[in-house]
């Protein structure tokens, strides 16, 4: 390991407690969860810069900034993570792995910032965490990030998509906006420890309305979200 990874882990541990345990203590006076939403944002710029990783946003003025949106990305890196709370100005929690509510004072802080879990390996449980997504988002409404392929991509190709989120997406009503997370993998593969000096990219593609899909246009619907991410991480791929 580098120098510069260690250093980033370090980093990484220190800032991680400290943001987490202000966030905890914030949710106690705040119930919309916008102070953690403001603790995840700034938590994941300021460990992007300390890792000396420079991003860049392209698509946002596609966005209305008022509104909300459940952002379908793929993943391949860890890094995914704080590039999606530094590049996207909203208010926005993750659907996340169950595994993740268990790491202490990190899982404390997203039950608090009002993030949900869903255990993969049980269909009925995961069905019931969508459901008590959808009823929380009805009392307060704010933007959900998703990871469909359901786990990290090895090899940089998007995966077929799980139909929960986006599924939850169409009974909400709410705009999909694919993103596509580019060159994370190249900086921080799954359980590498080295830090490889290389700019990333968040490209957002165009809101996909859902208030008129039923569900016999769930399978399609579907697969045209994960062709939009791949059509936006190719276009990153070829301007490199």
């Amino acid at each position: 390991m580098s120098f510069r990874s260690f250093w980033y882990l370090i980093n990484l541990v220190v800032w991680t407690l400290l943001f987490a345990s202000l966030g905890i203590i914030g949710s106690l006076f705040d119930w919309r969860g916008k102070f953690l939403g403001w603790v995840a944002r700034t938590w994941s710029k300021i460990l992007l810069a300390i890792a000396g990783i420079k991003y860049n946003i392209i698509g946002l003025e596609r966005l209305d900034l008022n509104s909300h949106y459940v952002f379908a990305a793929n993943h391949e890196s860890a890094l995914d993570i704080p590039l999606v709370f530094a590049g996207l100005p909203f208010h926005v929690v993750a659907i996340s792995k169950i595994e993740l509510k268990w790491i202490p004072i990190f899982g404390w802080a997203m039950i608090a910032g009002g993030h949900f879990f869903v255990d993969r390996k049980n269909h009925t449980r995961a069905l019931k965490s969508l459901e008590k997504a959808k009823s929380s988002m009805a009392k307060n409404p704010r933007s959900i990030i998703i990871y469909p392929e359901g786990t990290r991509s090895l090899d940089g190709k998007v995966k077929p998509f799980k139909k929960g989120g986006l599924v939850m997406a169409m009974q909400m009503g709410v705009p999909v906006v694919p993103i596509a997370l580019c060159g994370t993998r190249d900086v921080l593969k799954k359980k590498g420890l080295t830090l490889n000096r290389q700019a990333i990219e968040l490209r957002i593609g165009n809101p996909i309305e859902t208030q008129n899909l039923g569900s016999e246009n769930r399978n399609q619907f579907v697969e045209d979200v994960r062709q939009e991410v791949i059509a936006l991480k190719a276009r990153w791929e070829n301007a490199a």
